[in-house]
């Protein structure tokens, strides 16, 4: 087999496996779309203070200890234990939760019915002041982010790869664990939107705020809810991108990569987020293969930017987003 056709097999798989990435962030935009219609801005800027939550809690961090020591004068930094991983996670949960509840009765509670550009906005608002407070909850420092997830080559697949084909491929046990771990996730919220109650009533606010309520659906549970599971999203994309390159500023701008996948996938559909990353995923890797030498490289940057462009001009609503027509 041709040297160049293994070198873009493997290409092609660290492409699916960067998809799968990418389609765990998208899928929280596309919960919270389909519940309230908001574009949530802050998605990215979740994964990142869940990722630094789980870090000091199972750290054993004292919250805001740099303010404190500043105000009283004191070198408190740490409480002394460090958690198990299982823990820590299940006390984020809590702790996203908890954040849910707060945003839907601070924020979106008196935002019922305003124009979508105004329910932007205030997640615009949202993102910055949960950077900034979680700087200040956490510290802006880079942390390391270990949840005894596997990491490194899969020394099976690169045996097994070598033995076809006289040369192994790079394959990162952290992505192959990230995909099961996406599929999973997509199967149970595909589930949970189309066959369970709170699933309907989930898709019935989308679509009319008052008509919902008139019907007897509670606003502030479907939001505190969807809310909830998009953090829990955020938290899982948290974890995974956190472990594979650390806590910092930048995982905050994994959004920037999620938004290309929604528009190719669709906004209002959870396995277009899937497809849409894999998409996104395998094709910067394999242009970037194949053309980048050509042009200079550098085309990861932009790559998935243009293809949402093109897909914006022919076909707006994605691959698997609902059609809009209105009657006017």
């Amino acid at each position: 087999m041709p040297e160049q056709l293994v070198f873009a097999m493997e290409v092609f798989l660290n492409g699916l496996m960067a998809g799968v990435l990418y389609a765990l962030v998208a899928l929280g935009f596309v919960l919270i779309y389909k519940a309230s219609g908001i574009f949530n801005y802050a998605q990215g800027v979740m994964a990142l203070f869940s990722a630094m939550t789980l870090v000091g809690i199972m750290e054993g961090q004292v919250p805001f200890s740099h303010l404190i020591n500043a105000m009283l004068g004191t070198h408190v930094h740490h409480f002394g234990w460090h958690l198990p991983a299982v823990l820590g996670i299940l006390l984020t949960m809590v702790v996203m939760v908890g954040l849910a509840w707060l945003v839907q009765v601070v924020i979106f509670r008196h935002l019922v019915n305003q124009e979508p550009i105004i329910l932007f906005m205030a997640t615009i608002g949202l993102a910055y002041f949960m950077e900034g407070f979680g700087d200040l909850m956490w510290g802006a420092e880079i942390k390391k982010l270990d949840v005894g997830l596997p990491q490194g080559i899969n020394l099976w697949i690169d045996e097994t790869t070598f033995n076809i084909f006289d040369y192994g491929f790079f394959i990162d046990n952290l992505d192959i664990v990230a995909t099961i771990i996406a599929a999973l996730l997509v199967g149970v919220l595909v589930a949970f939107s189309q066959y369970t109650k709170q699933g309907r009533a989930m898709r019935a606010v989308a679509d009319d705020h008052q008509a919902a309520l008139s019907v007897g659906v509670s606003l502030s549970f479907i939001w505190v809810m969807v809310w909830s599971v998009a953090g829990f999203v955020a938290l899982v994309a948290g974890i995974m991108w956190g472990t594979k390159s650390g806590v910092q500023f930048s995982l905050s701008l994994i959004a920037l990569k999620a938004l290309p996948v929604l528009m190719l996938g669709g906004f209002t559909s959870i396995p277009g987020a899937i497809v849409g990353g894999l998409i996104i995923g395998v094709g910067e890797k394999l242009f970037e293969f194949a053309i980048g030498p050509i042009i200079g490289g550098a085309t990861e940057n932009w790559f998935a930017y243009v293809l949402a462009l093109v897909f914006l001009v022919f076909r707006p609503q994605g691959l698997f987003g609902d059609k809009i027509i209105e009657r006017v």
